[in-house]
This record gives structure tokens, C-alpha cells and sequence, in this order.
């Protein structure tokens, strides 16, 4: 069912060249890490920006975009110091793998927690509006 509005058309179906590259995947897996370290120092951000680069760099076969990385010092939320990734992916399989591989011998490591959530696409429209 297609919706006018005063100046634009909200629609099920992409209409536009545009709007038919913003089709996004009816399914879609959410992989989230945090990795539990026993400190934080100033080298800490860049020693897990450097392995999740090898990751990235290792994982070529992988369909997946990065959504989010960041460090929680202790009392932030909670007593554990944690650097957290989030990816969409795919093959979450293969990108946890690789992931795993990068991060086994961390030594700043307590334990890696990794949940993979699978969503459905429910329902998408499109729209555009005329910017003056």
C-alpha cells in the first residue's frame, strides 16, 4: 500500500535508481564481541584497533560492515574493562572464526563473549523528498 503525503509518496517497492541501491538484505546477522581485559593503558585501543584490523584484512571472504568499536573503563557501567565490536555479516561463522584466530593469544584478554543475533526483514519503505 502506497501512502501520499503533501509533497512526497512513501512506497513498498523502490521507485528511483536511488532508492533501489538503499535495498537492504532481508536478512541480517548481528555479531557483537566484547572482550574482557584485565587493564587499560594508553597502548590498550591500539592494540585492539590493530587486531581487529587483522581481522578485516584476513576476512576478504566475509560480507560484512563494521558498526561500532569502543573501550568501557571499569565503573562506567560495571566493575569489568571491556573493548566491544560490533559487525554485520553474512557469514558470521567465518568472521567469528577469524575473529577467535586474532584474539586467542591476547594476553590483556580475560575472555571474549561473542553473541550472533539473525533478524528479519519485517517491512521497508522508501520515500524521497524535494530539498529546496
Amino acid at each position: 500500500m502506497d501512502i501520499e503525503k503533501e509533497n512526497f509518496k512513501i512506497t513498498k517497492e523502490p521507485i528511483t535508481d536511488s532508492q533501489k541501491k538503499l535495498v537492504q538484505q532481508d536478512y541480517n546477522t548481528n555479531v557483537a564481541f566484547y572482550v574482557h581485559l584485565s587493564e587499560y593503558n594508553n597502548s590498550v585501543r591500539e592494540e585492539l584497533i590493530r587486531r581487529v584490523e587483522e581481522v578485516f584484512f584476513f576476512a576478504k571472504g566475509v560480507d560484512w560492515k563494521f558498526d561500532s568499536f569502543g573501550i568501557e573503563k571499569a565503573g562506567s557501567r560495571g566493575t569489568n574493562i571491556l573493548g566491544y565490536f560490533i559487525f554485520r555479516a553474512t557469514n558470521a561463522k567465518k568472521l567469528q572464526d577469524f575473529f577467535i584466530q586474532e584474539f586467542k593469544d591476547y594476553k590483556n584478554a580475560l575472555k571474549i563473549t561473542c553473541s550472533i543475533a539473525k533478524y528479519e526483514k519485517v517491512e521497508e519503505q522508501f520515500f524521497e523528498i524535494g530539498v529546496e
